[in-house]
């Protein structure tokens, strides 16, 4: 089993990597953005708790977001082979439950992608992605919001890996393929280690 996160702030590139990454490796993703956006379309009451806290453009509860995802990995025998998480962990204490549900199952975390892209090219995106597709949290007011909680809470991630040894930083900027290329070769560095 080889797990990957893939790291970065809002509109970075997570969604379009992770879905090489599935092609390339096989690894089952789980998109914590998908999971909850299902739920809301759904309206469960997971949904209903979620939207409250992402409509303002706040982090879900750590221990709420691990329930999902040990419930997700669970119930998912496809993920025997490996995940990539996208969009969690997104603070060092959701870090640390997500590496000790995986030591509960005899695994880790193997290697975390950071996707490294500058601030005025994400709100550029994401208003992009909005007029795109419609996402409501994809307006100005939000998307800053969002970087907000970004830069404060999520951003120390990226030292915390460090310190671990996990982190493979990647420039986020330019091609789609340029930036799988890298994403490769931090891949396959990790798999020697």
């Amino acid at each position: 089993m080889f797990n990957v996160v893939i790291f970065g702030a809002p509109g970075s590139g997570k969604g379009t990597q992770s879905e090489r990454l599935i092609d390339e490796y096989g690894l089952f993703h789980i998109s914590t953005g998908e999971v909850l956006r299902d739920h809301i379309a759904r309206g469960t009451e997971l949904g209903k708790i979620a939207d409250s806290y992402i409509s303002q453009g706040k982090l879900i509860p750590d221990e709420l977001m691990v329930d999902i995802l040990a419930n997700v990995l669970d119930n998912n025998p496809e993920a025997e082979n490996g995940v990539i998480f996208d969009g969690f962990p997104r603070t060092i204490p959701q870090a640390k439950a997500l590496k000790k549900m995986l030591a509960d199952r005899n695994s880790k975390v193997h290697a975390v992608v950071g996707l490294e892209v500058d601030d005025n090219e994400l709100v550029d995106r994401l208003l992009k992605r909005g007029k795109e597709s419609g996402r409501s949290d994809d307006n100005l007011e939000t998307i800053n919001k969002r970087l907000e909680v970004y830069h404060n809470q999520t951003s120390p991630l990226r030292d915390y890996y460090k310190q671990e040894g996990k982190y493979h930083a990647i420039h986020g900027s330019g091609s789609i393929d340029d930036i799988f290329e890298s994403i490769k070769c931090s891949i396959a560095k990790a798999t020697k280690e």
